[in-house]
């Protein structure tokens, strides 16, 4: 299969999915997962009609975003250090991964820096895994109105990363749960938070997550193997948003 085929069956999937649980296809947005991959590559993807990009690691996706001009929608989905919000804030319009102040902080100060807006999800560890990062289920009303309090950040939603299973039924618990965490944080009403969307699902699991509700997935592995057949695991799970 050609890289604009194995899109094209993503896609597919999606809508299956989102057909099965009611919703719209246009409220699903596939998120390529492009670290393994160089810019090349990435601009093949924007051209089969890939809009939105996600990396891992800021020192491998400024070269390609620079590369490539900064076209596309770029999301920084891995685990960030402070020291590198410098080079996030202005070239990513989404951070998936905040999980705690001192990020926070970083990001609102850089952002007020380039006088820019960071779109934010609050990464919840829904699952419990010490392996995961994440804010705690039990901690994340607190640690969302905090952030609130920064003017340069809008959180847009909440991130999780499911465990590695066999069976994507079995992440089906974790995906809905955050949901209901989503969910319940809009009832908070928290002034100047609004958390609409869901960022979960990987090539092994993203389905189920749409089933769940999830808003973005996170594609890496599905658009670049050769065999169809082969499983869909995702390679550096931990770091891959």
């Amino acid at each position: 299969m050609t890289l604009a085929e194995r899109l094209a069956a993503v896609k597919r999937r999606i809508r299956e999915a989102c057909r099965r649980s009611g919703r719209r296809e246009d409220e699903v947005t596939l998120v390529a997962v492009t670290k393994y991959v160089d810019a090349e590559t990435v601009r093949a993807l924007l051209d089969a009609g890939v809009t939105d990009v996600g990396e891992n690691r800021v020192q491998d996706a400024v070269p390609k975003w620079e590369a490539l001009g900064g076209r596309g929608v770029w999301h920084f989905i891995g685990r960030l250090q402070t020291n590198k919000v410098k080079d996030v804030v202005g070239r990513f319009a989404y951070v998936h991964s905040l999980d705690r102040m001192a990020l926070a902080e970083e990001l609102e100060k850089r952002a007020r820096q380039k006088d820019a807006v960071v779109r934010c999800f609050l990464q919840v560890n829904v699952s419990g895994e010490a392996t995961k990062a994440g804010v705690r289920p039990d901690a994340l009303f607190d640690f969302a109105r905090e952030v609130a309090k920064l003017s340069r950040l809008r959180v847009v939603g909440l991130m999780t990363m499911a465990p590695i299973v066999d069976d994507p039924e079995e992440a089906r618990p974790v995906f809905r749960a955050l949901r209901e965490l989503r969910d319940a944080l809009r009832d908070q009403g928290i002034p100047g938070l609004d958390p609409v969307h869901l960022s979960m699902g990987m090539s092994g699991d993203f389905e189920v997550a749409v089933e769940e509700g999830a808003t973005f997935v996170r594609i890496g592995s599905l658009l670049y193997q050769s065999d169809p057949g082969e499983p869909a695991v995702e390679p550096g799970h931990t770091e891959e948003g």
